[in-house]
């Protein structure tokens, strides 16, 4: 059993006109997904949001607008993944970042994580993910989109 802690980041990363960043995952072909990732020792999660934009992205999170959407979603972790928490645990709690960048940006994969990347409009990209959580942060991205 691992040691990862039950709490989480989803960060969307968008452009100024709706476009979503997907990251498809090196150990899951097909699992489309934004910046996802377990906090570290006690580090605030705005932290954790801006040390997974550069692990998955390479993308320099203080250069751009990241912001904390105040949502926190609760969840069973797939029975594939559970083996990285410790025994018993089997929910995590993940909190929802934005970091709006002003176009689509190339990015530099962790290619441990990620083996492609693609941009897409904010609903396509809703419907690719695997993740429900994932789903409902990108429909609610027009909501975080300059005026």
């Amino acid at each position: 059993m691992g040691n990862k802690q039950p709490v989480s980041v989803l960060v969307v990363i968008h452009s100024a006109d709706g476009q979503a960043l997907l990251i498809e995952r090196a150990d899951r072909a097909g699992f489309w997904q934004s910046v996802t990732g377990s906090r570290e020792g006690q580090e605030a999660l705005i932290d954790t949001a801006r040390r997974e934009v550069r692990e998955e992205t390479g993308l320099d999170a203080d250069a751009y607008q990241l912001s904390d959407w105040h949502i926190t979603n609760r969840y069973e972790i797939y029975p594939h993944w559970r083996h990285r928490y410790p025994p018993g645990v089997t929910e995590n709690e993940e909190h929802v970042f934005g970091l709006l960048l002003p176009a689509p940006l190339p990015v530099t994969l962790a290619p441990d994580e990620h083996s492609r990347y693609q941009w897409l409009p904010w609903a396509e990209a809703a419907d690719k993910v695997f993740s429900p959580s994932n789903a409902e942060a990108l429909r609610l991205l027009p909501r975080h989109l300059p005026s």
